[in-house]
């Protein structure tokens, strides 16, 4: 068997045009106020899952597979056809996203948490 070098898809990130309406859908869907709430992102942590918001309303949902060396795994995925859309940068004390797209078109992102020190 061969071992994964991601730890799977643990955040959506949704672009919404009215973050305070969305808010309130995504909060009664979901059952509970985000746990994270600023004007740039509102955040809700479901079942091991992160749900974003982020203002913008521009695209579709982007699923962001968590991997422990960014950098490695875009080397990986353009060696094998992908293209960078976003190059990795710092959204939050050291973590770190980039988005790449697949051959048909497709956005992926990955995600680098900081490292325990």
């Amino acid at each position: 068997m061969i071992g994964s070098t991601t730890e799977g898809i643990k955040t959506i990130l949704y672009p919404v045009t009215d973050l305070e309406k969305a808010k309130a859908v995504y909060t009664a869907l979901i059952g509970f106020p985000p746990q994270h709430d600023a004007p740039y992102y509102v955040g809700y942590d479901v079942e091991g899952q992160h749900i974003g918001l982020v203002p913008g309303g521009q695209g579709s949902p982007v699923d962001y597979w968590h991997v422990p060396d960014i950098e490695a795994k875009l080397a990986e995925v353009t060696a094998a056809g992908a293209t960078i859309k976003e190059q990795p940068r710092d959204v939050s004390n050291g973590r770190l996203v980039a988005t790449f797209t697949d051959p048909d078109g497709n956005v992926i992102g990955v995600l680098q948490d900081p490292q325990p020190s």
